[in-house]
């Protein structure tokens, strides 16, 4: 009877032996698993930056707007991911003497997932330019680590 009871289950040992192993294999996973939502989050901003613009130009081109300014944004493209929570918001800059005539921007919502990131605002101008500025700042990160931001290496 003893031998029966031994086979139909975990000793404590067992047990504590299994529980080690995934509390190891948590440790790597659950890091690499944000770091690879951060980067999805970053990428979908970018992308949804790059269908604004077509829009915007599209817009522009099938009918000019009295003042030049570019429109607005349609439901859908003013977010990012289009549909579901947003993670980050799109608007249309208005024009400066540097932009082109308008620039888009992808802004991380304040108390959401990226709202710390370390690529903060992504922005594309008309001209064509992509750079990212930090949330609280409108300095533009450097070249280098806005072109790893676009491309999701950061």
């Amino acid at each position: 009877m003893n031998e029966r009871r031994r086979a139909a289950g975990f000793s404590l040992l067992e047990l504590m032996i299994a529980l080690g192993v995934v509390a190891i294999i948590a440790t790597f996973a659950i890091p690499a698993y944000r770091a690879h939502v951060t980067k999805a989050h970053r990428l979908d901003a970018a992308a949804a930056v790059i269908r604004a613009v077509q829009f915007v130009e599209t817009a522009r081109l099938a009918q000019a707007s009295e003042n030049g300014n570019a429109s607005a944004l349609s439901t859908g493209l003013d977010q990012a991911p289009s549909n579901g929570a947003a993670v980050y918001r799109l608007a249309v800059l208005p024009e400066s003497s540097t932009n082109g005539g308008y620039a888009i921007e992808a802004a991380p919502v304040v108390s959401g997932a990226m709202q710390d990131d370390a690529c903060g605002t992504f922005v594309m101008e008309a001209t064509g330019l992509r750079w990212n500025h930090a949330p609280a700042a409108t300095t533009p990160l450097d070249a280098a680590r806005s072109a790893a931001c676009w491309a999701g290496r950061s």
